[in-house]
């Protein structure tokens, strides 16, 4: 291997996907944008210590807006479980949509 080759990856952003992403898509009331949203696993959320319970929850909150039509800001909020599971959401000015129907649109 060169040693441009070494620097350029030396400096390069790795090309891997990240294990600690939650990766969540949502649809906007108003105009009906698709979004994609991201979730760091690792610093986004915050921990719900569960004293009556005794359960243990990670929680965020996201906002997110569009760039193409309307930029309404469409709130989510997302609870996880001990195991990084998603166990509630609530998204406000708009709906949640599944990844095919994010796709469905992205392709001509």
């Amino acid at each position: 291997m060169s040693i441009f080759k070494k620097l350029s990856n030396l400096f390069s952003s790795p090309s891997r996907i990240d294990d600690a992403s939650y990766w969540f898509y949502v649809q906007c009331a108003r105009c009906g944008e698709k979004i994609r949203g991201r979730v760091d696993m690792r610093n986004d959320i915050s921990i719900n210590y569960g004293e009556n319970s005794g359960q243990t929850t990670y929680f965020t909150r996201k906002t997110v807006i569009g760039e193409q039509r309307c930029y309404q800001p469409i709130e989510v909020e997302l609870t996880f479980n001990s195991r990084y599971q998603l166990i509630d959401q609530k998204v406000t000015g708009g709906k949640r949509i599944t990844q095919e129907e994010f796709e469905a649109e992205a392709q001509p």
